[in-house]
């Protein structure tokens, strides 16, 4: 099996007011190709700086990374920037996009920017129309950011990381800002991607979330206490049952 992610022995710490937090203590796990893997554990865990730090976005105090067998605990950070634009895509809960650009224009930035980008602007823009119509948005690619939705932003979201076709991408709370409805839509739009073999690394504190799920890393005071692989073969309210009853097990 293809390992996108394989994370050893990783250690995260500031310092603040001259007392050293070990954010992240020696943890190790790995996401294989096509896996959508959820990061679950109580407020103030980690969760969020173990995404930001496996995906580059964070320097790592100790360890290593191996992302598709390259080493990014050795990368300068022009290169791991050039791996974050051309082989990762992003998805936070506060929805990041220039005010200046239409919906459309958003969802192609990253393309636009990319130094292999051997597509013309037309194929680039015909790439991204198809994204907005496979996640049912395509009738506000002109519009501006302020005129649409939490949820229809949210799916564009989606669409500028996967627009460069990632080989992950990293979610941290993509549905936190949203009512039921638009979660619920919004994960359909993941799992869909999933199902047709993006590898996800997904941060959540809901089990409904979760539960859809192969695997989920639980993670307290930055360490892995625990590893549960979800049973595909089972309904969601049976996955959401077991995994609730392992969760309580954890502490949760």
């Amino acid at each position: 099996m293809n390992m996108v992610l394989e994370v050893k022995d990783l250690c995260k710490t500031y310092i603040v007011n001259k007392q050293q937090n070990n954010v992240l203590r020696n943890v190790n796990f790995s996401v294989a190709s096509g896996e959508m893997t959820a990061i679950m554990g109580p407020s103030g865990s980690g969760k969020s700086t173990l995404l930001y730090t496996v995906s580059g976005m964070d320097k790592m105090t100790a360890g290593e990374v191996f992302f598709c067998g390259k080493n990014m605990s050795t990368m300068q950070e022009k290169e791991l920037a050039e791996i974050r634009l051309e082989d990762m895509g992003f998805i936070f809960q506060q929805m990041y996009m220039m005010k200046n650009l239409s919906v459309l224009d958003n969802i192609l930035l990253p393309a636009v920017k990319s130094a292999k980008k051997k597509e013309s602007n037309k194929e680039i823009e015909q790439r991204g129309r198809e994204l907005m119509k496979r996640l049912g948005i395509a009738e506000i690619a002109e519009n501006d950011i302020n005129e649409v939705s939490g949820g229809q932003l949210q799916r564009a979201c989606i669409c500028r990381s996967m627009i460069n076709n990632p080989k992950i991408i990293f979610a941290d709370e993509p549905t936190g800002s949203l009512n039921r409805t638009s979660s619920e839509e919004v994960m359909e739009n993941l799992t869909g991607l999933n199902e047709n073999g993006t590898t996800i690394l997904i941060v959540t504190h809901d089990v409904k979330i979760a539960a859809q799920c192969r695997k989920v890393l639980f993670i307290v005071d930055g360490n892995i206490k625990g590893e549960y692989h979800i049973d595909d073969e089972k309904n969601i309210h049976d996955r959401e049952r077991s995994l609730n009853h392992w969760l309580m097990e954890m502490g949760w």
